[in-house]
C-alpha cells in the first residue's frame, strides 16, 4: 500500500512518517509538504534515503501537483496538513481558511477521482470549543468552534462528511486532543515554556493560566491513526484522547520542575481573544472499534520532550531563527522522482 501523507514535514505529520517507516514494512509513503514556516524538512532527517519513502514539495491547494502526487499510484490518504496555531488565525484568518478548507477540498476531489481505499482526515478537538466541567466531548458533540482555526477545521470536517454522503468516498475523521512531544514547533505551549525555560527566559502565562486542556503524546497519536487508517468504520469519527486533563499554569509548572528553573519565570500575559476554557474528550469509541488506548503517562511523555529539546538545541536555534529553511536549499537529495523545487 501507498500512502499519501499531506503535512508529512510538520510536527505530527513528520511523527507519523517516521513511525509508519520503522513499524510497518508493507507500506510506502509519499509525504507532501509545502514547507511553510512549520514545515521542516529536517524533521525527516532520518528517514530521508529509506527506499519506501518519497517526497514532494507542494501545496494541497495546486490542482496540477495535487494531480500528479495522485498519479504515483495512491491507494490511502492520511490528511495532517493545516495552518494550525490559533493566535496566527486570529490575526489573519484568510490564509488558515484557504489552506484548511479550499485545500481539503481539492484533496477530496482528487482523491475521488483516483478511487483511494481509505481518506483519513486529521482534525482537532478544538471544533468542540469550550466543555463545560464535568462533561467530556464524545463524537456527537456539538461543534462550536471558538477560533478562525478550529472553524476551519470544523468546516474541512463537515465537507469530508459530506463526501461520504454524496460520492461514497471511505472518509474517517480523527479528532485529538493537545498533542506533544519532540520536534514540535516552538510556538505551541510545551516546546516554547522548555525553550525559554532552558534559557532562563520569561514563560509567558496567557490569562489566570487554568485552561485545561487533555495533553497526547505524539507517538500515541500515531498509533490511533494507523489503528483507524485500518480498522476504523468509513464516514465515523474518531476521537483521540490523551485521558489527562490539566490546567496549562500546572504543565508550565512541571516543564520548570523538569528543567530545574524558578516558577518566577512566569509572567502573565493578556488573555487570547476567544479563549476556550476547557478540552475533554472521550476516547471509548476508539478503543472499541479499533483497540486503541493511550499507552504514554503524560509524566513520561514530558520527561522525554524535555530531554529531547535539551538535546536538539541546535535545531531549536535553526527554527527560531528561520535557519532551518536552508536546510531545504542545502539537503535536497531525496529519492523521488516527484520531487520538485
Amino acid at each position: 500500500m501507498k500512502l499519501l501523507v499531506t503535512g508529512g514535514a510538520g510536527f505530527i505529520g513528520s511523527a507519523f512518517v517516521r513511525y509508519v517507516l520503522a513499524n510497518r514494512p508493507d507500506l510506502h509513503v509519499l509525504t507532501f509538504d509545502a514547507l511553510t514556516y512549520a514545515g521542516n524538512l529536517e524533521n525527516l532527517e532520518e528517514v530521508k534515503d529509506h527506499p519506501r519513502h518519497e517526497f514532494m514539495h507542494a501545496d494541497i491547494r495546486d490542482e496540477a501537483r495535487v494531480a500528479a502526487a495522485f498519479a504515483t499510484g495512491i491507494d490511502a490518504v492520511v490528511h495532517f496538513a493545516a495552518e494550525s496555531h490559533v493566535d496566527r488565525s486570529i490575526l489573519s484568518p484568510d490564509p488558515v481558511i484557504d489552506t484548511n478548507v479550499r485545500g481539503t477540498a481539492r484533496l477530496l476531489d482528487a482523491a475521488r477521482a483516483a478511487r483511494v481505499a481509505r481518506f483519513v482526515h486529521v482534525s482537532t478537538d478544538e471544533v468542540y470549543g469550550d466543555i463545560e466541567e464535568p462533561l467530556e466531548a464524545d463524537e456527537t458533540f456539538p461543534l462550536k468552534p471558538s477560533s478562525p482555526y478550529a472553524a476551519s477545521k470544523a468546516s474541512s470536517d463537515l465537507l469530508a462528511l459530506a463526501y461520504v454522503r454524496t460520492y461514497g468516498l471511505p472518509v474517517v475523521i480523527t479528532r485529538a486532543s493537545n498533542n506533544y512531544g519532540p520536534y514540535q514547533f516552538p510556538e505551541k505551549l510545551i516546546p516554547l515554556m522548555i525553550s525559554n525555560a532552558l534559557e532562563g527566559a520569561p514563560l509567558p502565562i496567557y490569562g489566570d493560566g487554568q485552561q485545561v486542556r487533555d495533553w497526547l503524546y505524539v507517538d500515541d497519536h500515531c498509533r490511533a491513526i494507523l489503528a483507524v487508517l485500518e480498522r476504523g468504520r468509513t464516514g465515523e469519527v474518531y476521537n483521540v484522547a490523551g485521558a489527562c486533563h490539566l490546567p496549562n499554569l500546572e504543565v508550565v509548572k512541571r516543564v520548570l520542575q523538569i528543567v530545574g528553573a524558578p516558577e518566577s519565570l512566569m509572567t502573565r500575559v493578556t488573555d487570547r481573544p476567544g479563549h476556550d476554557r476547557r478540552y475533554a474528550l472521550r476516547g471509548d469509541k476508539i478503543a472499541r472499534d479499533t483497540g486503541f488506548v493511550p499507552e504514554v503517562a503524560f509524566e513520561d511523555g514530558l520527561a522525554r520532550t524535555v530531554r529531547w529539546y535539551q538535546e536538539h538545541a541546535g535545531w531549536m536555534a535553526r527554527v527560531r531563527s528561520g535557519a532551518y529553511r536552508d536546510y531545504y536549499a542545502q539537503n535536497y537529495g531525496w529519492r523521488s522522482s516527484t520531487t520538485a523545487p
